[in-house]
């Protein structure tokens, strides 16, 4: 098990509380006063708090969040429970005193609004789920929900649940415009999320097949400093043996390594994929809450 010394814990913390800084400012800037449809437990609240005014949403939001964290401690470990705690309590106390002090008003273009909302929201979750935390409610379902589908990419996870919250939202409220906005901004801030989470690391990598795989790999390790892998393959139609060369590469050093493929062995066979992750010496490294 890997476990973060007391500076990277810090650091960690940090992170997390930027993140509760972005969720406000967005949620008090463009969600709240444009009146735009928002998911997760705190949409769950309202759709309960409208049916009965009694209750206060503080409240519900708390009962509801209750569950998933213990089902998180038992699940997920305490390292998840104490970080999100953190971010709950730093979101759920940076709500209401951003709002106190300052009360943003309407933008002109709800559209405007949903787009950038989405962003910011999007960006912020991104930015606390990199941390191993959440900030409670559809955000720790989501992940309860990856240790049984751990290939679903986690905005997508959250998209599926908020849009059910939204839609339950348009229908207790009556209000279709602020669903249909609560929509295009969860789709955006789905997008957002996985991007901070899996689209920031622009690897690449390429399998090649040539008639000289020799002196391509001599090229590749020695003046380019790439490592290669040597697979060995064979020709579905011919039978023929061909060594293939597997190299993992960033972005920027595409047209380097199509220029000295292509000149060395013009014929050459180049398939160049996107890399959706790669850890290893170069790259990116395990750090244990992985998303």
């Amino acid at each position: 098990m890997i476990r973060k010394t007391l500076s990277e814990s810090l650091f960690s913390y940090l992170w997390i509380a930027v993140g509760a800084a972005l969720y406000c400012l967005g949620f008090n800037w463009l969600f709240e006063p444009n009146h735009i449809g928002f998911g997760g437990v705190t949409g769950i609240a309202q759709v309960i708090h409208a049916l009965a005014p009694a209750l206060p949403i503080g409240a519900l939001v708390f009962a509801l969040n209750l569950p998933l964290f213990l089902l998180g401690w038992r699940l997920l470990g305490g390292h998840l429970l104490v970080s999100s705690l953190f971010a709950m309590a730093l979101t759920s106390v940076g709500l209401d005193a951003l709002a106190s002090l300052y009360a943003f008003h309407p933008m002109e273009d709800p559209l405007l609004a949903s787009l950038f909302g989405g962003a910011i929201l999007g960006l912020a979750l991104g930015v606390i789920f990199q941390q191993g935390a959440t900030t409670g409610g559809s955000d720790l379902a989501a992940r309860l929900v990856k240790l049984k589908l751990a290939w679903l990419p986690l905005g997508k996870v959250l998209l599926a649940i908020d849009l059910i919250v939204i839609v339950a939202v348009a229908v207790a409220f009556g209000d279709l415009n602020s669903a249909l906005y609560g929509i295009l901004a969860l789709a955006v801030s789905s997008w957002m999320t996985d991007t901070v989470l899996y689209g920031l690391d622009t690897a690449k990598v390429a399998y090649i097949i040539s008639r000289c795989p020799d002196e391509v790999l001599r090229i590749l390790v020695h003046d380019l400093g790439r490592g290669v892998t040597v697979l060995h393959g064979e020709g579905g139609w011919s039978g023929e043996e061909k060594r293939v060369l597997l190299c993992a590469f960033k972005q920027r050093l595409i047209p380097e390594i199509r220029r000295a493929v292509k000149e060395t062995d013009p014929e050459a066979f180049l398939i160049v994929c996107d890399a959706r992750e790669i850890l290893g010496d170069g790259f990116g490294t395990y750090t244990g809450n992985e998303i």
